[in-house]
């Protein structure tokens, strides 16, 4: 004989089981939170070094930039926002932000234009094509100041650099008597020389990164428009082009990312020139001739705001290419 159970009976037969569910499902929270930390307590001092040498000194760029403090008259005084006003409205610091601009654009599309070449020659199967692909490396990675010193003396110089060397042998193919060339493209064209020299530094890393997305390719695809007669610019435009966008795009973010901050190039290559002067240069300037901390504080964190907006465009594209790369 069997007894009925109550619909109350079942009702806390339930809550019950809800409450045992519950408990369960906090304990498995808390041990998977310390089991957690556990694996990430290895990485504390890691991280807490990182804060301290990369973030500790921005906050106090950030302090610093409401403030005003005089290096001539070392006291740092009330707060302020008269230095960011100043950087907004002083026609020195809005003409070095259009460098800033011209500098970076000129650069990375140029770059773009020729690693995408010199990314197509090199994805073709030839003979050396190992030592070639390292030659094309090295550029980038010389010392920025290096290069820039070799551009300097070695490439533009009036008299004794390359381009005066070739002219003058050119003029001597015609006239064995004519006097030696000279010719002054730095003095003249002193955006046009900071560009060359950024452009010859970084077409090695649009390069690596525009063959890498080259090789990802799907095989079969060019081998199937191969198969239907596709000539080589059909090819390239409408399966090599469209697949390449992202990592056009990734490239010339990564570039723009260390342009916008380039400091070496204009330095040594142009030095205490106003054609030229870009926002970290002008930073170095507002220290070293104005004294101005508080000033240059506001400039430094401008130039660090404009390079997080490049980078996060660039952190999303690079997590779109992981997915896209997980997705295959």
């Amino acid at each position: 004989m069997t007894t009925a159970t109550s619909p109350t009976d079942r009702q806390s037969e339930v809550h019950g089981h809800e409450q045992t569910s519950q408990k369960v499902a906090a304990e498995v929270n808390r041990r998977a939170k310390r089991e957690g930390w556990v694996r990430r307590a290895p990485l504390l001092p890691g991280l807490l070094f990182t804060v301290i040498v990369t973030q500790l000194p921005f906050i106090v760029t950030i302090v610093l930039s409401f403030r005003r403090w005089d290096g001539d008259r070392p006291r740092i005084s009330g707060w302020t926002l008269r230095n960011y006003e100043q950087v907004f409205k002083d026609e020195a610091i809005l003409s070095a932000l259009w460098h800033t601009v011209v500098l970076t654009v000129s650069v990375v599309l140029i770059s773009l234009v020729f690693g995408l070449c010199i990314a197509l020659l090199l994805n073709r199967k030839f003979r050396g094509r190992g030592a070639v692909r390292t030659m094309m490396i090295a550029p980038f990675l010389i010392v920025p100041v290096a290069a820039a010193t070799f551009f300097r003396y070695g490439v533009f110089d009036a008299s004794n650099g390359l381009l005066a060397g070739i002219l003058t042998s050119v003029k001597r193919l015609f006239n064995p008597d004519a006097a030696a060339a000279t010719i002054s493209i730095a003095s003249s064209h002193p955006m046009l020389t900071v560009i060359i020299t950024l452009v010859w530094q970084w077409t090695p890393f649009m390069t690596l990164i525009l063959l890498a997305g080259l090789q990802s390719r799907p095989g079969d695809i060019l081998e199937a428009a191969a198969v239907d007669g596709a000539t080589p610019w059909q090819v390239f435009r409408n399966l090599t082009l469209p697949h390449m966008q992202q990592y056009l795009e990734l490239a010339g973010l990564l570039g723009a990312i260390y342009i916008i901050q380039n400091f070496d190039a204009v330095f040594t290559l142009t030095p205490l020139n106003p054609q030229t002067q870009n926002l970290p240069y002008l930073i170095f300037r507002t220290i070293q001739a104005d004294s101005d901390y508080g000033l240059a504080s506001a400039q430094g964190v401008v130039v660090v705001v404009l390079t997080i907006i490049v980078a996060t465009f660039a952190l999303r594209t690079v997590s779109s290419l992981f997915k896209e790369e997980n997705a295959r």
